[in-house]
């Protein structure tokens, strides 16, 4: 095991090529992880990657004192369900392993930064199911059983991943590769997975390259192996043009994995399958704060964390919230917010006022709802603002919520949401406050800092559309 972990020097980026020909990039993919560490403007920055978001609160206290001990004492929420921690010294990465690893946050050095999974992280908590239909399709066994647990999945998923004896071995891919565990309400397909999962009732899933169809109807049992075997046919497309693509939808499309191709490779596994005719999967809206009504007489809390980022009290206060009700869970989601699950109903508002006294976001009232920023300066060497100073005096002095909105300190936009959102991009001498809507952009309008919370309020005022994606 490595004693002291890489550290990069830059984020990578990619450049687009002609048409069709796939990304163009000047080096390797230097995502960070817990090993290998980015070096930026406040110091280093390691990226814990928490599959499913999942996490006990002991470890979740381990995050918290490797932040106060190691780190600036703040915990950065992203926009996959990870943490990370900056303000790190050069030479504290065996430090900070050796721990992670202690408790269960670092189970294997090679397969550190694959390990990208989101999963529904309401599923369970509040009684939402798929259409549990009447069983699977002609061809794969009839199952009369409850939904599938997708936190199940999770864990499944990430055994595989790590495991040295695996169904394939995905040490290829690279840190930006993601893995999406929909539990059939379309608030991970939002987020355009590279492969997805998303359950259908009556112990079903469907397997998808990316978010839209054809794919594959296979048993709930069989789905976290099934969806191994649909990244390493990412894998092998990928390396018969070269190997250059991190994302399936950097392939030319001619390049691209299919659903035939991965037929073939799971019927080699032993794995039942049914096609699943083309379509653009229904993309569900993300997890707010606020209370989460179960099943039982037992809530769950939804928060958020301002611009994503909380300070080790804000953290250990929502850890402290969980043990002392007995959940010994944290959910962490990919919208920048945790979940407490477990609450009993009689205690979820105290509990929920207490979350906003100690500077949560509580309700999707609040203009800090949907709002995010990059990290900014003095973080970040290449921004031009201080956007999350900027972002805060903005949000201030308005009280309302609407369409996501995102501070970007340069082009690279670090971190922003997908779908619709209002784009505010640094320029140097004020801001470009921008609609945009995945690859398409409305007009920009020029605005000094000044003016930033009436453009920001105007712009934000549209109605959120229910969309669907397409790959």
């Amino acid at each position: 095991m490595p004693s002291t972990p890489a550290l990069s020097s830059d984020r990578d980026d990619s450049g687009a090529g002609a048409p069709g020909a796939g990304p163009v990039r000047e080096r390797g993919d230097a995502c960070p992880g817990a090993l290998r560490l980015h070096a930026a403007d406040d110091g280093a920055l390691a990226r814990i990657r928490l599959p499913g978001g999942l996490l006990t609160d002991r470890q979740a206290a381990v995050l918290a004192r490797c932040a106060d001990e190691l780190g600036d004492g703040h915990l950065d929420l992203t926009s996959r369900g990870n943490v990370q921690l900056r303000g790190l010294p050069a030479g504290c990465g065996g430090a900070l392993a050796e721990e992670l690893r202690s408790h269960g946050l670092l189970p294997s050095d090679r397969h550190d930064r694959i390990r990208n999974v989101v999963a529904s992280p309401l599923c369970g908590l509040d009684g939402w199911r798929p259409d549990s239909g009447s069983g699977l399709r002609e061809g794969l066994p009839v199952a009369h059983v409850p939904a599938p647990d997708v936190q199940a999945w999770v864990r499944e998923l990430d055994g595989l991943l790590c495991a040295e004896d695996g169904p394939a071995d995905l040490t290829g891919l690279s840190g930006r590769f993601l893995f999406g565990l929909d539990d059939g309400r379309g608030d991970i397909v939002a987020l355009r997975p590279d492969v997805t999962l998303i359950a259908s009732g009556g112990g079903r899933a469907g397997l998808y390259f990316g978010t839209s169809g054809p794919g594959l109807e296979v048993g709930a049992g069989d789905a976290p192996r099934a969806a191994v075997l649909a990244a390493a046919e990412f894998l092998a497309a990928d390396e018969s043009g070269g190997g250059t693509a991190w994302r399936v939808r950097e392939l030319p499309p001619g390049r691209r994995p299919t659903a035939d191709r991965l037929a073939v490779r799971l019927a080699g596994a032993g794995i039942a399958h049914a096609p699943l005719p083309r379509t653009g999967l229904p993309a569900g809206d993300p997890t707010g704060p606020g209370p989460v009504t179960g099943p039982d007489g037992r809530h769950a809390l939804s928060v958020t964390a301002p611009l994503g980022r909380l300070t080790s009290a804000q953290w250990r206060l929502v850890t402290r919230v969980a043990a002392e009700r007995g959940a010994r869970e944290v959910r962490v989601t990919p919208w920048r917010g945790l979940v407490v699950p477990g609450v009993p109903s009689a205690e979820g508002p105290a509990l929920l006022a207490e979350l906003a006294d100690a500077g949560f976001v509580t309700s999707t009232a609040s203009a800090w709802h949907g709002a995010g920023a990059c990290a900014g300066r003095p973080g970040c060497a290449k921004s031009r603002a201080d956007v999350r100073a900027d972002a805060a005096d903005a949000l201030g002095l308005r009280r309302s919520a609407g369409l996501p909105v995102y501070w970007s300190g340069c082009e690279r936009r670090c971190g922003h949401p997908g779908g619709r959102w209002i784009d505010v991009l640094a320029t140097g001498d004020g801001y470009e406050v921008t609609e945009r809507d995945g690859t398409r952009s409305g007009p920009a309008r020029r605005v000094p800092a000044a003016g930033l919370a009436d453009a920001v309020a105007a712009a934000r005022s549209g109605v959120r559309a229910h969309t669907t994606i397409q790959q």
